[in-house]
């Protein structure tokens, strides 16, 4: 198993979009904060770096972020075996722990490191080997569960017309092929002559810059609007359905995602339009009740408070800057996972799919 094996199932299956490499004990990451302008690639060569790069946006999506932590074990136990530190599985817990508060609302995160963490402590003989198959391992298996993403939700979108996406659960946000852009991939896949509109998304404007980027680099019809076009959009009959992704999606169905997404699916249930949540089984999260209990991170005031680096709020300005927020279960048609489409009531299709 290695990346050029990766690269060529995206490749079978349609996408050249691929964010991240793993070459000669280094790994490396498409930097999204400089695209579409320029494809730059940030060597990864530390457990530190690799933090850096998910908490500074180098990197951002659940499943992205669940690899790319997995391969910061990865480096970590490189560093740690090198150094010749003697409590290792010791080190590791504490490596563990830090990577985890990188980004506290994506449960990918945390799914990673621990299935890192419990194949090292079961690993006999080579370590590193080992924590490097199993990296390999969760990457390919993320790519493998969005092309079945894709095949299962492609089914459910109308044979032609306008699909609305919220921020980018994409190629970029995943390790290749992507949820609510895999869905797109699958449908146009089955011969559907299909147009995804963008919402820019604000502030990161991963819409504008990543979505459509990636769209363009596959061919794929895109056209972008900014995020308060989207009722205007739904209500002239410019949508046939919503496909998002997730973040986290509590046990009882409820979705953690970019900020905007619940905006988005009151006004798709206000025009009977179906709202789908793509993501794989890992960001399924038994272990959390309800949306109530998901973390919402907040991030700086001047993200929002400036604009490609000018100031356009008044000095001094008092602002708030969710990341995410929760769209409860009910507005949710149906989430699409690599397990199969599951439908209302989610406590129980959850479960379904999570104990298998």
């Amino acid at each position: 198993m290695d990346v050029e094996h990766i690269r060529s199932i995206l490749h079978e299956a349609g996408s050249r979009v691929c964010p991240m490499s793993w070459a000669e004990g280094r790994f490396s990451l498409l930097d999204q904060r400089v695209l579409p302008h320029e494809v730059k690639w940030l060597p990864c060569q530390t457990m530190s770096d690799v933090k850096n790069a998910i908490s500074s946006m180098v990197v951002r999506g659940a499943p992205a972020i669940g690899i790319t932590a997995a391969f910061g074990m990865v480096l970590a136990l490189k560093d740690g075996i090198e150094r010749g530190i003697g409590e290792i599985h010791d080190y590791m817990h504490t490596v563990a722990d830090s990577l985890k508060s990188a980004r506290p609302t994506a449960v990918n995160l945390a799914w990673a490191v621990d299935r890192m963490k419990a194949a090292i402590s079961r690993a006999r003989g080579d370590l590193f080997q080992t924590a490097l198959n199993e990296a390999m391992a969760i990457w390919e298996e993320d790519v493998q569960a969005n092309i079945k993403i894709g095949l299962l939700g492609g089914e459910l979108l109308p044979e032609d017309g306008g699909i609305l996406t919220h921020c980018n659960a994409g190629a970029l946000a995943t390790g290749g092929y992507g949820t609510a852009l895999g869905v797109v991939r699958g449908g146009i896949g089955l011969g559907k002559s299909l147009t995804v509109f963008a919402d820019e998304t604000r502030p990161w404007l991963q819409g504008a810059r990543l979505t459509v980027w990636e769209l363009m680099q596959d061919d794929i019809p895109v056209v972008l609007n900014v995020d308060n076009a989207s009722g205007y959009l739904m209500s002239n009959g410019k949508i046939g359905a919503v496909v998002v992704g997730a973040d986290r999606i509590a046990a009882n169905g409820d979705v953690a995602n970019k900020i905007g997404t619940y905006n988005v699916a009151v006004i798709a249930r206000a025009n009977a339009i179906p709202f789908y949540v793509a993501a794989p089984v890992s960001t399924l999260d038994k272990h959390t009740p309800s949306g109530r209990d998901i973390p919402i991170e907040e991030r700086e005031a001047a993200e929002i408070t400036s604009f490609a680096g000018m100031e356009t709020a008044p000095e001094g300005t008092e602002a708030i800057n969710p990341v995410f927020d929760i769209t409860p279960w009910e507005y949710v048609t149906a989430i699409i996972t690599e397990k199969g489409v599951l439908k209302p009531p989610y406590d129980s299709s959850i479960a379904a799919v999570v104990s298998e």
